[in-house]
């Protein structure tokens, strides 16, 4: 057949073509050579029978014309390649888009004849990190995305915008806040270097949680900006399941609005815990109020030992503020014990009080104010005793609970721990149901880390769009946690190590004394580090932990090099950077010793 030129003939072909479809649940274009159409023909496991045009430049079995199907298949569906796969005359895609279908249930649905027609291709319930990248990258992809996103106010009435915890009650705020300690340290240490000012400084509490806020709201305009110029219809509403691919959305008015999708992506985080006593809600605050409270806290206890209450009892240290931390058991549980231990005996030598085990089990207010004044009532985990204290603030960072009771999920089927409220996902983030998946926070098992939700929530995006078969990679994730004297880690703990290596792990470390301490005269070697080896795999370093200025940026650098393998030889053969705390030098052998140094030499332990 020549090549079809007039509107005669391919009004004729495109019928042609339009028929086949229509006549055959499975209709298959292919070419008689290609691998991924003969992977396509001979796909066995959805035990039906497939029927095949085959499009090729020679007449074949059916003695179609090749070149001609090609191209107002092209016309037809924008796809230029095949295998061209239709199920139930709607069109699936090449090959790789027929096996993800396979793999995410959608293409049983069609087998079905559940071809229900939807609102969106996707909904993302949650606008935190991961949320808006997953939605994004999937807009980028070509399809229909919308994410719901909605703050349930906290008994105090905190709210915020668009953009989740780490903008606007987490990792943001957090940061700008402890460098707003680390000036007041730098403050006192410039007059060692020369620097002449008044004594009379102070700190403006006002000052800077305006100027903190008034950066978040620049990031949740940005973040609407960024949807709109994608295509991502954005909407403030509370999202709820009521079927597995309907749900029903509730603005702060009142009305309900439901949408449907073919999938879903939940990514609604965690919100802080409170403690279950008398007066906790009523008079304590969480760090969901704390970054924008209109008043300077005053004397605060922190309740807690998690990384939120050092790093929030440690910048209201730095600022001056008379802090305490209140501790059940131990600190930074799930992290080093001999870092969390040096980070806090750090802080209690810097001025925060700890009160260790103990427990508040009554709080009462003496007086109403911009700080009141409250009476916190704690027992002894060890005795029977108890003790009073009062103080202006009470800040609870006892841990966080996934947002995962109050959307319906028992509605669309979606299995949840019913502990911890926490979704258990394969190692594509695919959750019971097929068409609904999860990232972050949530997720049972995973980092509670803002770069590993947006990571997971892209390659998501690509997987189910785009072709990929990228996952994400939840091993040796460094972190660091803020407080006065930072701590950055990666990989396994010296507890995890030994418990999973037993003999076999090698301990190297050391203390040191940074360069911009020793004018001061300050922290004389409370800087430590170590790295934690598997003897059995070439001294491969399978723990980095640092204790120390600037952590974040030291263990972002050692984090790359865990993910390349990196073993202890290596990092002994690598020219450090001088003088810097990053700076590794060639490994001495002996007892520990104490340097007063600048470089971070690891020491083996003997």
């Amino acid at each position: 057949m020549p090549p079809v030129e007039n509107d005669t003939g391919k009004n004729e072909l495109k019928s042609r073509i339009q028929q086949l479809i229509d006549s055959n649940q499975v209709m298959v274009f292919s070419k008689s050579y290609c691998p991924y159409c003969v992977k396509v023909r001979s796909f066995h496991s959805l035990e039906i029978s497939w029927s095949a045009a085959i499009v090729n430049s020679n007449l074949s079995a059916l003695h179609y014309d090749g070149p001609n199907y090609q191209e107002m298949l092209l016309e037809m569906t924008g796809q230029k390649t095949v295998p061209n796969v239709f199920i139930n005359k709607t069109h699936v895609g090449g090959c790789d888009k027929t096996m993800q279908a396979h793999k995410d249930g959608s293409l049983q649905q069609l087998l079905n004849g559940e071809n229900e027609a939807y609102d969106y291709d996707l909904i993302v319930i949650g606008g935190g990190s991961g949320g808006l990248a997953c939605s994004k990258e999937a807009a980028t992809l070509g399809k229909k995305v919308m994410v719901l996103d909605y703050v349930v106010p906290t008994p105090k009435g905190t709210t915020w915008g668009l953009g989740g915890t780490c903008v606007n009650v987490g990792c943001i705020p957090k940061k700008l806040m402890h460098q707003t300690a680390m000036l007041s340290t730098a403050m006192q240490d410039a007059r060692k270097f020369g620097w002449e000012f008044d004594e009379t400084v102070k700190h403006n509490w006002e000052t800077m949680k305006t100027a903190v806020n008034n950066y978040i709201g620049s990031l949740n305009w940005g973040y609407r900006v960024a949807l709109r110029d994608k295509d991502v219809n954005y909407v403030n509403a509370y999202a709820e399941f009521i079927e597995p691919h309907k749900i029903k959305a509730t603005n702060k008015r009142g009305k309900e609005t439901f949408y449907t999708a073919a999938k879903f992506v939940l990514a609604t985080g965690e919100r802080p815990r409170y403690l279950g006593i008398p007066g906790d809600k009523e008079y304590c605050i969480t760090s969901d109020d704390l970054f924008s409270l209109s008043y300077c806290p005053g004397k605060t206890l922190v309740v807690g030992a998690s990384y939120v209450a050092l790093e929030c009892g440690g910048f209201l240290a730095g600022l001056g503020l008379d802090v305490t931390v209140m501790v059940r058991s131990i600190l930074l549980r799930g992290f080093d014990q001999d870092m969390a231990n040096r980070a806090g005996a750090h802080m209690e030598e810097h001025g925060v009080k700890f009160l260790r085990q103990y427990v508040p089990i009554k709080v009462c207010e003496l007086e109403a104010g911009t700080p009141g004044k409250l009476k916190v009532t704690a027992k002894s985990t060890e005795t029977d005793e108890i003790i009073e204290g009062e103080y202006n603030t009470v800040l609870v960072a006892v841990g966080r609970d996934a947002c995962t009771e109050k959307i319906g999920l028992d509605k669309a089927g979606v299995k949840v721990n019913p502990k911890n409220g926490k979704i258990p996902v394969n190692d594509e983030e695919q959750t019971s149901v097929p068409h609904i998946y999860a990232i972050g926070d949530i997720l049972e098992g995973k980092w509670e880390l803002t770069p590993v939700a947006i990571q997971a929530g892209k390659l998501l995006a690509r997987r189910l769009y785009g072709g990929s078969t990228v996952k994400c990679d939840y091993i040796n994730v460094p972190t660091t946690v803020f407080t006065p004297l930072e701590y950055g880690s990666c990989g396994l703990s010296e507890e995890r190590a030994i418990e999973i290596y037993g003999q076999d792990v090698e301990v190297y470390h050391s203390l040191f004394w940074p360069l911009e301490f020793t004018v001061p005269g300050r922290d004389n070697n409370k800087c430590y580090a170590k790295i934690i080896c598997n003897k059995l795999d070439n001294d491969r370093v399978i723990g980095f932990h640092y204790l120390g200025p600037n952590a974040g940026e030291v263990t972002q650098g050692f984090g790359a090099a865990m993910k390349c393998g990196v073993t202890k030889e290596q990092l002994d053969s690598t020219i450090g950077i001088h003088p810097t705390c990053a700076e590794v030098r060639r490994q001495l052998s002996g007892k520990l010793v104490t340097f007063k140094t600048h470089s971070s030499v690891f020491v083996k332990l003997v």
